[in-house]
């Protein structure tokens, strides 16, 4: 899954606000201003109250900044969204720049030859970041400056904080209760001589307390700061009233947000912050009240991605069910794509139905990805009234798309042609068929991380020439984040991959103006079964948790090697075996055929 966008214009007359954000510029004396995607936990999604990137410039990429001078505006975004915000923004007044292969601190430079004062809020930028941006910087004569935010300043309708409510997280599907874990990572602390560590995840937040939010849409999670002693005890900055339904633990302390820079001043170091997560504003406090920091990762990312055996058989549980909805929406499209007039927006429409129809659907868990033909190659399409397409003939359609349930968080893609496809989709799709099929296959020594897998994805597809923009699979949280870190498969994928961690598997080829295709499975790591010989070394593999059948009208059978078809009729037959039990007559007899073998 991928964070999506609609193709349109900004609405909402940007150029009078980049006006007014120079003007504000000049009374505080700064050069230019960075305005960055991310709020002050460094999520991928945001609230309303904290987009500010889109509400400047237009542009709603989950990944990508802004920085404004006086006499020109960058755009920095990376290859997945380089179409995205050419549709997005007012190219007269913004200027699209490729990142990261332009460094912004280059650009700065190059825009600055004389130097000049560049402001930052301390809250939206991370200490690894800022760290990142003054070395590029060094000697250049240009200065960043910690400042009060002034998009914050003429933005007159900003919407309000989000105060949504926290809700207790069940211990039945948490599998370990929250005095555990508090214990448990407060010994990482100690064996590391830390006497705190500073939160800053709302995800790591909630996994912690087993708690669940509703700050962030379609991601149950709560907005919060907390302070975890080397005792176990917790102090939770938040507002209050959000907590007005559940009764925190004695040992959990909860404070106004406004008491939390005075909680930091007050702490007894070392005090472990993670700099790659952590805003600077948090650094700064720390040492200028004399508290020695300890930079390392937040001691809950780990721990969180290596589930317990409760959750994986929640998230198993909850893919089931899923899959069943996915196969009842497939049934249900076969028919209705060979009618006239069927569009985008419809197709979103009825499988948002069909999982809310299980009575057990809390939210979906990212708004749906359908992009058929040239909106299929914008890996992160979402469909608009002035986008939406009536299906044609021959197009492919990328469906991704996922559910939040008490038990587990899903997401899968499922590519589908109208008609007949042509020569050219079908030998792209086996390749990225491949690709999955590798990955799902794979079996790997202890130790090796995302990037190691990454190629297997995409060996198929180099042969003939061909890639894709973005990782082959990303972290995946159990009824939290649909993105979850810090493992991912990736060429920037550097943590080992351990048993427990749930990943997505989704290599795509993308087509500019044609079509777009992507077909994804999530999978949990797990000690490999044992091979046979002396000399076997301690191996992981994947244990596939989607079921769901792939388009078989799609598959350039030829281009299969025995292993890769056998691979794949047995997939079918698993889903046949698990889905068929939970679905209608109709979608089992459907199923049926779908997963027949090849």
């Amino acid at each position: 899954m991928f964070q999506t966008f609609t193709e349109s214009t900004n609405p909402l007359d940007g150029p009078p606000r980049l006006e007014a954000l120079r003007a504000e510029l000049k009374d505080a004396d700064l050069d230019g201003f960075l305005i960055p995607r991310a709020d002050a936990h460094q999520g991928e999604y945001v609230a309303e109250h904290d987009a500010r990137l889109a509400w400047l410039t237009g542009f709603t990429g989950s990944a990508g900044f802004c920085i404004t001078l006086h006499d020109r505006a960058g755009v920095f975004v990376d290859g997945r969204y380089r179409v995205q915000v050419k549709a997005q923004v007012a190219l007269d007044q913004f200027t699209p720049v490729n990142w990261p292969e332009v460094k912004p601190w280059d650009w700065l430079i190059k825009a600055l030859p004389n130097g000049g004062r560049i402001g930052f809020d301390p809250w939206l930028h991370t200490v690894s970041e800022i760290a990142e941006y003054r070395e590029g910087l060094k000697n250049s004569g240009i200065d960043l400056l910690a400042s009060a935010n002034p998009v914050d300043q003429v933005w007159p309708d900003q919407p309000p904080a989000p105060s949504g409510k926290i809700t207790a997280y069940p211990l039945e599907y948490a599998g370990e209760n929250s005095g555990d874990k508090r214990a448990r990572i407060a010994k990482i602390l100690t064996d590391a001589g830390h006497r705190a560590a500073v939160l800053t995840l709302p995800d790591s937040i909630c996994w912690l307390l087993n708690i669940r939010g509703s700050d962030i849409e379609r991601n149950p999670v709560a907005h919060a700061f907390a302070i975890l002693l080397d005792n176990g005890r917790v102090q939770l900055f938040t507002d209050p009233q959000k907590l007005t339904d559940l009764a925190p633990a004695p040992d959990i302390d909860v404070l106004n947000w406004g008491a939390f820079q005075d909680a930091l001043g007050a702490l007894a170091g070392p005090v472990r912050l993670d700099k790659a997560s952590a805003p600077i504003r948090i650094s700064d406090v720390l040492t200028k009240a004399g508290v020695k920091i300890a930079y390392a990762d937040d001691p809950c990312i780990l721990p969180k991605a290596r589930k317990n055996a409760t959750e994986i058989a929640g998230t198993v549980e909850a893919h089931l069910r899923d899959g069943a909805a996915m196969v009842e929406f497939l049934c249900w499209l076969d028919s209705a794509k060979q009618k006239p007039g069927l569009t985008e927006i419809d197709i979103v429409k009825k499988l948002e139905g069909i999982r809310r129809a299980t009575n057990l659907l809390l939210d979906i868990s990212f708004e749906t990805i359908c992009g058929s033909g040239p909106n299929g190659a914008l890996p992160h399409y979402r469909v608009s009234d002035a986008s939406n397409r009536t299906l044609q003939n021959g197009d492919l359609i990328v469906i991704d798309s996922g559910g939040q349930y008490i038990d587990g968080t899903t997401d899968i893609t499922r590519t589908i042609c109208v008609g007949t496809p042509g020569a050219d989709e079908r030998a792209a799709f086996t390749r990225v068929l491949q690709g999955m099929i590798a990955v799902s296959r794979a079996r790997w020594p202890r130790g090796l991380a995302g990037r190691d897998l990454d190629p297997l994805a995409r060996y198929h597809l180099w042969t003939a020439g061909q890639d894709f923009d973005h990782g082959t699979g990303h972290g995946v949280g159990t009824y939290l984040c649909v993105h979850e870190g810090p493992q991912r498969i990736a060429r920037s994928g550097t943590v080992p991959l351990e048993p427990g961690m749930i990943l997505s598997n989704e290599p795509g080829y993308y087509r500019e103006g044609a079509f777009g295709i992507r077909t994804e499975n999530l999978c949990v790591v797990q000690d490999a079964p044992d091979l046979a010989g002396a000399d076997a070394r301690d191996m992981l593999s994947f244990m596939t948790i989607t079921f769901v059948p792939i388009a078989r009208n799609l598959i350039d059978t030829a281009m299969l090697a025995p292993a890769e078809r056998n691979w794949l009729n047995a997939y079918h037959a698993e889903v046949i075996d698990k889905i068929s039990p939970r679905l209608s007559d109709g979608a089992r007899d459907w199923l049926g055929q779908a997963g027949a073998a090849i």
